[in-house]
């Protein structure tokens, strides 16, 4: 009788605790998840509202600009391969702003690292064509790109850690000086004498070049970039070298003091950072340019920051944002035929997305609807 008595009798209330036990957590991931989405989409649209103005304000409808800009970039076969061909090198020099910004690194210098990348490609491939397999070439040139791509962006690590020099600057200088070094090399030690009005590196036969994909006219390039980006999401969200960035990334001096190796982090990424945007040189001479040359500095260092901030530095966000920017990139041209619009009108549209987006940075963290914290709080 005793047990019946203190027995508690069951409740609606208490019933519909599995319900609301399984609810609340997916509510509060889907809250945490949708902040990032949502700030973004926002900007972008902002970014296109203003653009839109500039485009009316020169005497063009930015209803037909939109339009030229879908057919360009994804209204057809040809165009999606297209798209899909310049944004190989995107997700990869997204990857060298993506990487170290998890330890709270702005490096906006990958420019440097892709031209180096393709320089050093270039001339270590010169000495074996003939004598080597092309895939062992291919391979010696890639191992090339990466090393001299990741010493470059590695150095600017190397100061912002044990000299205290600003990475944001450094990369930007290192930049500069890396295109120097290229033009340098170029026409000069390196250059193909039959290149008359444009210096370049001898040429690679066409059997040295990187294939295209089977059944599509998209080189190989892409898919080394949606590999090195998966790879980079296992690196930093499933190591433990990934884990002890974020901490460092989170706060230096708490990393400090729970022993991690802060200068090796900062180091290490910024190096592994580089060999991507490496990489990405090497994938521009190895399957697009066919030499080194000034091509090369094509933007794509500067863009990928672009890329990287839109995906929130998240490898697997980067894969379809650098698919976008690709699709926008490759309808320059559409754009200045139809339109009589100069080819960097791409450019500008860009550089307006970039500045809406750092305006909307200032948002992260301001919605209650996005914190959950902030759910059981009384107003």
């Amino acid at each position: 009788m005793t047990i019946e008595a203190n027995t508690p009798s069951l409740s609606p209330a208490i019933s519909d605790t599995p319900a609301r036990s399984f609810l609340g957590p997916l509510l509060e991931w889907l809250a945490r998840r949708a902040e990032p989405v949502i700030i973004s989409l926002g900007a972008i649209l902002v970014g296109l509202a203003l653009f839109s103005l500039f485009i009316m304000a020169v005497g063009k409808s930015p209803a037909v600009l939109f339009q030229l800009m879908y057919t360009g970039g994804f209204g057809s076969w040809f165009s999606v391969q297209n798209s899909l061909s310049r944004s190989a090198p995107l997700l990869l020099t997204a990857l060298c702003v993506a990487l170290p910004a998890r330890l709270g690194l702005t490096i906006i210098g990958g420019e440097g690292a892709v031209v180096l990348g393709g320089v050093a490609a270039a001339a270590i491939a010169l000495p074996f064509i003939g004598t080597l397999p092309a895939i062992l070439v291919l391979l010696l040139m890639a191992a090339a790109a990466m090393v001299v791509g990741g010493i470059w962006i590695g150095f600017a690590g190397f100061l912002r850690h044990y000299r205290g020099v600003n990475e944001t600057i450094s990369s930007l200088l290192l930049a500069y000086i890396a295109i120097a070094l290229m033009n340098q090399f170029v026409e000069g030690p390196l250059r193909d004498p039959a290149s008359l009005n444009k210096p370049s590196t001898a040429p690679l036969p066409a059997e040295y070049m990187m294939g295209k994909i089977p059944g599509m006219d998209v080189h190989w390039g892409l898919v080394i970039g949606i590999v090195a980006c998966i790879v980079s999401w296992i690196l930093i969200e499933v190591t433990s070298y990934g884990f002890a960035a974020r901490i460092a990334g989170g706060n230096v001096r708490a990393a400090q003091i729970q022993g991690l190796p802060v200068g090796r982090l900062i180091v290490g990424f910024t190096a592994i950072a580089g060999s991507f945007a490496g990489l990405a040189g090497m994938i521009e001479v190895a399957a697009v340019q066919g030499s080194a040359n000034a091509s090369i500095a094509a933007g794509y260092g500067y863009t990928g920051i672009l890329v990287a901030f839109l995906a929130r530095h998240n490898p697997l966000a980067i894969i379809p944002v650098a698919i976008l920017l690709g699709g926008i990139d490759a309808s320059g041209g559409l754009i200045q035929r139809r339109m009589g619009l100069p080819d960097a009108t791409v450019l500008v549209l860009q550089g307006t997305l970039f500045v809406v987006i750092l305006l909307f940075e200032t948002f992260y963290g301001r919605f209650k609807i996005f914190n959950p914290d902030l759910w059981k709080r009384n107003p």
